[in-house]
Protein backbone atom coordinates (compact mmCIF):
# COMPACT_ATOMS: atom_id res chain seq x y z
CA UNK A 1 0.00 0.00 0.00
CA UNK A 2 3.01 2.42 1.15
CA UNK A 3 5.51 1.35 -1.18
CA UNK A 4 8.21 -1.00 -0.36
CA UNK A 5 10.21 0.50 1.94
CA UNK A 6 7.22 1.52 3.91
CA UNK A 7 5.74 -0.06 7.45
CA UNK A 8 2.38 -0.19 7.56
CA UNK A 9 -0.03 -2.09 10.33
CA UNK A 10 -2.10 -4.64 8.65
CA UNK A 11 -5.28 -5.72 9.14
CA UNK A 12 -4.26 -9.29 8.49
CA UNK A 13 -2.95 -12.17 10.80
CA UNK A 14 -0.31 -14.37 10.92
CA UNK A 15 -0.65 -17.58 11.86
CA UNK A 16 -2.56 -19.65 8.97
CA UNK A 17 -4.64 -17.11 7.06
CA UNK A 18 -6.73 -16.19 10.13
CA UNK A 19 -9.72 -14.24 9.44
CA UNK A 20 -11.32 -11.39 11.46
CA UNK A 21 -13.46 -13.09 13.14
CA UNK A 22 -11.01 -15.66 14.17
CA UNK A 23 -8.81 -12.89 15.87
CA UNK A 24 -11.54 -11.03 17.54
CA UNK A 25 -12.57 -14.09 19.99
CA UNK A 26 -11.02 -11.96 23.47
CA UNK A 27 -13.23 -12.88 26.34
CA UNK A 28 -14.31 -10.02 28.87
CA UNK A 29 -14.79 -10.17 32.44
CA UNK A 30 -16.35 -7.95 34.86
CA UNK A 31 -15.16 -9.31 37.79
CA UNK A 32 -14.46 -6.89 41.13
CA UNK A 33 -10.94 -7.93 40.20
CA UNK A 34 -11.57 -5.88 36.95
CA UNK A 35 -9.52 -8.68 35.03
CA UNK A 36 -10.11 -8.81 30.98
CA UNK A 37 -9.42 -10.20 27.75
CA UNK A 38 -9.07 -8.31 24.51
CA UNK A 39 -8.89 -9.31 21.08
CA UNK A 40 -4.94 -9.24 21.46
CA UNK A 41 -2.13 -12.00 20.49
CA UNK A 42 0.45 -11.84 22.98
CA UNK A 43 4.56 -12.99 23.12
CA UNK A 44 4.52 -16.68 23.38
CA UNK A 45 6.28 -18.16 26.47
CA UNK A 46 9.34 -18.72 25.22
CA UNK A 47 9.63 -14.94 24.51
CA UNK A 48 11.50 -13.72 27.33
CA UNK A 49 14.51 -16.37 26.75
CA UNK A 50 14.99 -15.43 22.84
CA UNK A 51 11.95 -16.93 20.99
CA UNK A 52 12.28 -14.69 17.32
CA UNK A 53 8.34 -15.12 17.16
CA UNK A 54 5.92 -13.06 18.10
CA UNK A 55 1.60 -13.87 17.66
CA UNK A 56 0.12 -11.62 16.02
CA UNK A 57 -3.41 -9.23 15.82
CA UNK A 58 -5.17 -7.59 13.51
CA UNK A 59 -4.30 -3.88 13.98
CA UNK A 60 -6.44 -2.06 11.28
CA UNK A 61 -5.61 2.17 10.63
CA UNK A 62 -7.65 4.43 12.19
CA UNK A 63 -7.83 8.19 12.48
CA UNK A 64 -5.05 10.46 13.94
CA UNK A 65 -6.99 12.88 15.43
CA UNK A 66 -6.87 16.45 16.13
CA UNK A 67 -4.83 16.11 19.05
CA UNK A 68 -1.62 14.62 17.78
CA UNK A 69 1.87 16.47 17.84
CA UNK A 70 5.09 16.32 16.01
CA UNK A 71 7.10 16.71 17.99
CA UNK A 72 6.86 14.01 21.09
CA UNK A 73 9.17 13.63 24.00
CA UNK A 74 11.12 10.69 24.01
CA UNK A 75 10.26 9.27 27.06
CA UNK A 76 8.99 6.29 29.34
CA UNK A 77 7.08 7.84 31.73
CA UNK A 78 4.51 10.69 30.40
CA UNK A 79 2.83 10.61 33.17
CA UNK A 80 3.61 14.60 34.40
CA UNK A 81 2.13 14.40 37.45
CA UNK A 82 -1.20 13.59 36.30
CA UNK A 83 -3.50 11.25 38.70
CA UNK A 84 -5.11 8.43 37.64
CA UNK A 85 -5.28 4.89 37.90
CA UNK A 86 -1.76 3.57 36.66
CA UNK A 87 -1.83 1.79 33.55
CA UNK A 88 1.65 0.22 32.20
CA UNK A 89 1.58 0.24 28.30
CA UNK A 90 3.49 -2.93 26.71
CA UNK A 91 3.49 -2.83 23.03
CA UNK A 92 5.29 -5.28 20.89
CA UNK A 93 6.01 -4.89 16.84
CA UNK A 94 5.67 -7.86 14.60
CA UNK A 95 6.59 -8.28 10.97
CA UNK A 96 3.01 -9.36 9.61
CA UNK A 97 4.84 -12.27 6.96
CA UNK A 98 7.28 -14.00 9.99
CA UNK A 99 5.40 -12.71 13.15
CA UNK A 100 9.15 -11.39 13.89
CA UNK A 101 9.64 -8.89 16.33
CA UNK A 102 10.59 -5.69 14.79
CA UNK A 103 13.06 -3.63 16.28
CA UNK A 104 13.87 -0.18 15.78
CA UNK A 105 10.66 1.64 14.69
CA UNK A 106 9.55 4.66 16.34
CA UNK A 107 6.28 4.10 18.98
CA UNK A 108 4.19 7.17 20.01
CA UNK A 109 1.28 7.39 22.14
CA UNK A 110 -0.77 10.56 23.30
CA UNK A 111 -4.33 10.37 25.27
CA UNK A 112 -6.77 12.20 27.16
CA UNK A 113 -6.17 13.35 31.09
CA UNK A 114 -8.72 11.49 33.21
CA UNK A 115 -11.08 14.84 32.64
CA UNK A 116 -10.81 14.34 28.77
CA UNK A 117 -7.84 17.00 28.41
CA UNK A 118 -5.24 16.73 25.70
CA UNK A 119 -1.17 18.20 26.78
CA UNK A 120 -0.68 21.39 23.90
CA UNK A 121 -4.51 21.77 23.47
CA UNK A 122 -7.32 24.15 25.15
CA UNK A 123 -7.26 24.14 29.03
CA UNK A 124 -4.75 21.38 28.63
CA UNK A 125 -2.54 23.96 28.22
CA UNK A 126 -0.63 24.94 24.51
CA UNK A 127 2.97 24.03 26.15
CA UNK A 128 2.04 21.13 28.32
CA UNK A 129 2.87 17.67 27.34
CA UNK A 130 1.55 14.96 29.52
CA UNK A 131 0.48 12.18 28.72
CA UNK A 132 2.12 11.93 25.55
CA UNK A 133 5.44 10.66 23.96
CA UNK A 134 7.86 7.90 21.98
CA UNK A 135 10.29 5.48 22.06
CA UNK A 136 12.06 3.15 19.69
CA UNK A 137 11.05 -0.42 20.02
CA UNK A 138 14.17 -2.61 21.11
CA UNK A 139 15.52 -5.26 20.38
CA UNK A 140 11.99 -7.75 21.06
CA UNK A 141 9.91 -5.27 19.04
CA UNK A 142 8.62 -4.12 22.48
CA UNK A 143 7.91 -0.55 23.75
CA UNK A 144 7.12 0.39 27.62
CA UNK A 145 4.97 3.31 28.65
CA UNK A 146 4.44 4.25 32.12
CA UNK A 147 0.65 6.42 31.84
CA UNK A 148 -3.01 6.38 33.20
CA UNK A 149 -5.95 5.06 32.47
CA UNK A 150 -7.46 7.45 30.28
CA UNK A 151 -10.59 9.81 30.28
CA UNK A 152 -12.69 10.57 27.50
CA UNK A 153 -14.02 13.65 25.66
CA UNK A 154 -17.18 14.30 24.16
CA UNK A 155 -17.92 12.00 21.37
CA UNK A 156 -15.69 9.46 21.63
CA UNK A 157 -15.21 6.42 23.66
CA UNK A 158 -11.93 5.62 26.22
CA UNK A 159 -9.34 5.36 23.87
CA UNK A 160 -5.17 5.69 23.24
CA UNK A 161 -3.66 7.04 20.03
CA UNK A 162 -0.61 4.93 18.59
CA UNK A 163 1.82 5.93 15.52
CA UNK A 164 4.15 3.43 13.78
CA UNK A 165 6.71 5.15 11.89
CA UNK A 166 10.49 4.25 10.38
CA UNK A 167 11.00 7.71 8.71
CA UNK A 168 9.80 6.96 5.43
CA UNK A 169 6.12 5.88 6.08
CA UNK A 170 3.98 5.92 8.92
CA UNK A 171 0.53 3.79 10.03
CA UNK A 172 -1.78 5.04 13.07
CA UNK A 173 -4.16 3.23 15.20
CA UNK A 174 -6.02 3.51 18.27
CA UNK A 175 -6.00 1.24 21.62
CA UNK A 176 -9.26 0.24 23.11
CA UNK A 177 -10.24 -0.99 26.28
CA UNK A 178 -12.96 -3.13 27.65
CA UNK A 179 -16.11 -1.62 28.38
CA UNK A 180 -17.29 -2.83 31.41
CA UNK A 181 -13.44 -2.28 33.17
CA UNK A 182 -14.40 1.19 31.99
CA UNK A 183 -17.29 1.60 33.61
CA UNK A 184 -15.06 0.46 36.78
CA UNK A 185 -12.83 2.54 37.03
CA UNK A 186 -14.92 5.78 36.29
CA UNK A 187 -16.73 4.28 39.65
CA UNK A 188 -13.31 5.73 41.38
CA UNK A 189 -11.02 9.38 41.42
CA UNK A 190 -10.39 11.34 40.17
CA UNK A 191 -12.94 10.07 37.03
CA UNK A 192 -15.92 9.58 38.75
CA UNK A 193 -16.25 13.77 38.46
CA UNK A 194 -16.14 12.97 34.66
CA UNK A 195 -18.53 9.69 34.27
CA UNK A 196 -20.34 8.68 31.31
CA UNK A 197 -20.01 9.57 27.62
CA UNK A 198 -19.68 7.62 24.66
CA UNK A 199 -19.29 3.98 25.30
CA UNK A 200 -17.37 1.55 22.94
CA UNK A 201 -20.89 0.62 21.63
CA UNK A 202 -21.55 3.90 20.63
CA UNK A 203 -18.04 4.96 19.23
CA UNK A 204 -17.78 5.20 15.12
CA UNK A 205 -14.39 4.71 14.90
CA UNK A 206 -14.14 1.63 17.76
CA UNK A 207 -16.79 0.40 15.17
CA UNK A 208 -14.20 0.41 12.63
CA UNK A 209 -11.94 -2.13 14.13
CA UNK A 210 -11.54 -1.76 18.17
CA UNK A 211 -12.50 -5.31 18.69
CA UNK A 212 -8.89 -6.04 17.20
CA UNK A 213 -7.40 -3.30 18.74
CA UNK A 214 -8.88 -4.01 22.58
CA UNK A 215 -5.85 -4.36 25.13
CA UNK A 216 -5.56 -7.00 27.55
CA UNK A 217 -5.61 -5.85 30.60
CA UNK A 218 -4.15 -7.60 34.13
CA UNK A 219 -3.93 -5.99 37.46
CA UNK A 220 -0.59 -5.04 38.50
CA UNK A 221 -0.17 -3.17 41.68
CA UNK A 222 -2.66 -0.11 41.98
CA UNK A 223 -3.41 -0.57 38.36
CA UNK A 224 -2.91 -2.55 35.43
CA UNK A 225 -0.98 -3.77 32.49
CA UNK A 226 -2.01 -3.11 28.97
CA UNK A 227 -0.95 -5.48 26.33
CA UNK A 228 -1.25 -5.55 22.76
CA UNK A 229 0.90 -7.00 19.43
CA UNK A 230 0.97 -4.88 16.73
CA UNK A 231 0.91 -6.66 13.25
CA UNK A 232 3.40 -4.28 10.33
CA UNK A 233 3.90 -5.07 7.11
CA UNK A 234 7.66 -3.87 6.03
Amino acid sequence: MFGATGVALIAAGCSGGGSDDDAATGSTSGSSSGSTSGSTGTSDTSGASGSTTVDCVLTPEMTEGPYYLDDQVIRRDVTEGKTGLPLRLELTVADATTCAPVPGLMVEIWHADAEGNYSGFGSGGSTSTFLRGGQNADTHGTVVFQTIYPGWYRGRTVHIHVKVHDGNTEHTTQLFFDQALTDQVFTKAPYQGHSGGTTNAQDSIYGGGGAQTTLKMTPSGDGYTGTLVMGVRR
